[in-house]
């Protein structure tokens, strides 16, 4: 079977694949969604989900960091990553060996595509389909925001700090959820400095709980720099796993919203 992934590469693969390993901690869940559980033989150390395939199936190493001789022992017969949570070389390096399936998504759309080709790729086309329109349903339920939201700083990382801007899949889940991100001038993951933070002067600020596990701890601080600011911890997983898991973030959405006072 030949394909071509999200990055408009050529793929070769033998269908369907029946050694699948995963790259990517929201599309293995996506595969178990799908109902891969004899097919899937390897995953990353960060594929916390579902449970019991992190702890039973092999870990190759990370999203960043793979472990060629645990891959080889696997011999797979489809390998599936994604373009930003995976590394050029060592997806080149695979891809010389195996099938590489790569996804690149930015938006809802894109998510909701990467679903149904996984589908295909897979021979689960019908259970594919049938979640992306679910999870297509489910946004286009979700009412806008009355008064108009404030401006939204979502941050990822501490010392330094890193926040989410333009030209990334948080993003647009912030802009399909009802909010505005304050860093509509940067794009994709900009350090800041106490300074900068100053000066963005946003109505909120998100912490994520990935990949730094912020905590309310950490609320004091920020709040010196920005003392209007409503501070919120909030669920990193909903609001940048693009797999099955979108299927819980309008509902997750809609409780947020509740919780943020606007100014």
């Amino acid at each position: 079977m030949t394909v071509t992934d999200q990055m408009q590469r050529t793929v070769q693969l033998n269908h369907p694949p029946q050694r699948i390993v995963s790259l990517v901690p929201s599309q293995t869940e996506l595969l178990h969604h799908l109902g891969l559980e004899q097919e899937v033989v390897g995953i990353t150390k960060f594929c916390v989900h579902p449970e019991h395939w992190f702890r039973h199936k092999t870990r190759v190493g990370g999203t960043k960091k793979v472990h060629l001789d645990r891959i080889t022992e696997l011999q797979p017969d489809l390998i599936i990553g994604n373009k930003e949570e995976n590394t050029r070389d060592e997806i080149e390096a695979l891809a010389r060996r195996w099938p590489v399936w790569m996804s690149d998504i930015h938006t809802l759309e894109d998510a909701l595509e990467m679903i149904r080709q996984v589908g295909q790729i897979c021979r689960r086309p019908e259970s594919a389909s049938n979640l992306a329109e679910r999870i297509q349903d489910a946004f286009r339920q979700i009412p806008s925001p009355d008064p108009a939201p404030g401006r939204v700083l979502y941050l990822i990382w501490r010392k330094p700090y890193m926040a989410v801007a333009k030209n990334t899949f948080i993003d647009e889940m912030l802009l399909q959820a009802g909010f505005r991100n304050a860093l509509t001038d940067r794009t994709r993951y900009p350090e800041l400095t106490a300074s900068d933070l100053q000066k963005v002067n946003p109505d909120h600020i998100f912490l994520s709980s990935e990949p730094y596990p912020f905590r309310e701890k950490h609320f004091a601080e920020l709040k010196e720099l920005c003392p209007r600011a409503s501070i919120h911890l909030v669920d990193g997983e909903v609001f940048s796993w693009y797999g099955s898991r979108l299927l819980q973030a309008p509902a997750y959405f809609r409780e947020l919203r509740k919780t943020t006072t606007y100014p």
